[in-house]
């Protein structure tokens, strides 16, 4: 019963315990997953935009806009004025966008907002928004690849020069970059801690530039669920649980094969003692089966007392065992149907104290020997073979010593017939305090009246 309640509990553990561990990973996930769907932003200009040293690496996504040494200078005479100077500076900028954290950006795109006039002449790797402003309204366009751009096939603003179109931005207007994830540019997604540069050629009339312009970039992550904490936390509970669901599975067939092999030997030796407390028996025809249903009532009375189921196993032995020095008695003594002499009885008393010495090497059942030495003192100390007195008689004595009352007067002898149900309780109430125990006689009593114990007649 108590493996049985352990081993449920036990259960239990383990049922909870991975219900957390799973409430864990359904956290961490759905974590992750929130996380991935937030859209950051950032805005730069001026110096933050256009610095020249590395970008902030304190996490986020950085962008840093510089213009390569390169450049050269165009003429480009929009009205017909004659004029002869070159009059705009080309740049190449260089616009790198960099993952400074351990998680994969999955998207990105920057709007680039102009504070002057320019002419845009070429951009890479990704599709360009263009966003134009007029008094007519807005106009909106997408270039896939500004290298190939045809003025025909768009409807924006732009100028030809020298065979070649470029779109004209002026203040106000803006562009969005949009990121390629072909084969050959794949500047998404992003590793942790790598970066793209898409970049672009314009022009802007000479002493000017794009410095003062504005950069709004939004981007998202693609967190792993391996980066949340709380995975791990949840995958090594998870380890821990199998090892030892593992263990407490090993420990169980264990525990399982221990208790099969414990109640064969159990059985074995109950067995054993009903076989040898058979012999005991059948040296008295009138007493047949007294050993065993003397070990019945013991445990009746035990268990009301209290004990344990454990204990309540060993005092069923040590009761089975309470007559086993009659083997030592003649049978001509225990078979006689009159009444024994002082002699015959001083043999008949001398069965408490060799059964005493026969169960003295019985060292596994503890105080197996109590039983058999002890049942026939009396509470009042007119027994033997000690002639104890009260609580001095141990206590499996005293608990022996009613079940063997009981059954005596429950059973025909030799020398009378069984006595009534009511005279019994009138016997064991008369000597409750001067054979008995009073305590279990009273338990004795309850149980009579109550029908728990057998009070069928006993051959």
């Amino acid at each position: 019963m108590k493996n049985r309640t352990s081993g449920k509990k036990t259960r239990i553990v383990f049922i909870v315990t991975l219900i957390a561990i799973v409430v864990c990973f359904g956290v961490s996930i759905l974590k992750t997953n929130a996380y991935n769907r937030v859209q950051h932003k950032k805005l730069l200009s001026g110096e933050a935009l256009f610095a020249q040293d590395e970008a902030e690496t304190n996490g986020g996504v950085s962008v840093v806009a510089a213009a390569r040494s390169d450049t050269w200078t165009k003429l480009f005479d929009l009205n017909n004025e004659g004029l002869t100077e070159n009059n705009y500076q080309a740049y190449t900028y260089d616009f790198t966008v960099t993952n400074n954290t351990n998680d994969e950006v999955a998207d990105f795109y920057f709007k680039l907002t102009f504070d002057n006039e320019v002419f845009l002449a070429s951009a890479w790797n990704g599709a360009l928004e263009f966003h134009q402003f007029s008094n007519d309204g807005e106009v909106i366009d997408t270039v896939p690849d500004l290298r190939v751009f045809e003025a025909g096939k768009h409807n924006l603003r732009t100028i030809n020069a020298e065979e070649r179109d470029l779109v004209v931005m002026e203040k106000g207007d803006y562009l969005i970059y949009e990121p390629s994830s072909t084969a050959n540019a794949m500047e998404v997604p992003i590793e942790p801690h790598e970066g793209t540069t898409p970049g672009c050629i314009l022009y802007v009339k000479i002493g000017e530039s794009i410095e003062s312009s504005k950069l709004e970039i939004e981007y998202s992550f693609n967190r792993k669920l391996t980066s949340e904490v709380l995975f791990w936390i949840a995958a090594g509970a998870l380890f821990v649980w199998v090892i030892a669901l593992i263990i407490a599975i090993i420990t169980s067939l264990q525990i399982k094969k221990y208790n099969e092999r414990h109640e064969r030997d159990n059985e074995i030796i109950n067995e054993s003692i009903e076989t040898f407390t058979g012999f005991i028996d059948a040296k008295d025809p009138y007493t047949n089966g007294h050993s065993k249903r003397v070990a019945v009532y013991t445990r009746l009375l035990a268990k009301e007392l209290g004990y344990s189921d454990e204990d309540l196993d060993r005092i069923y032995y040590i009761a089975l065992l309470h007559d086993c020095g009659k083997i030592g008695v003649p049978d001509s003594i225990l078979g006689k149907p009159g009444k024994l002499t002082d002699e015959e009885f001083a043999i008949i008393k001398t069965h408490t104290s060799r059964g005493a010495e026969i169960l003295d090497r019985f060292k596994s059942l503890k105080n197996v020997a109590d039983g058999a030495h002890y049942h026939h003192e009396r509470y009042d100390g007119n027994g033997y073979p000690e002639g104890k007195a009260g609580e001095d008689i141990p206590l499996i004595g005293r608990i022996i010593c009613v079940a063997d009352s009981y059954d005596a007067m429950n059973t025909d002898r030799v020398y009378r017939k069984r006595l009534t149900k009511e005279q019994i309780i009138s016997e064991i109430e008369k000597n409750a305090g001067l054979q008995f125990d009073p305590k279990i006689a009273e338990v004795m009593l309850t149980l009579i009246r109550e029908g728990k114990i057998d009070s069928t007649p006993k051959a």
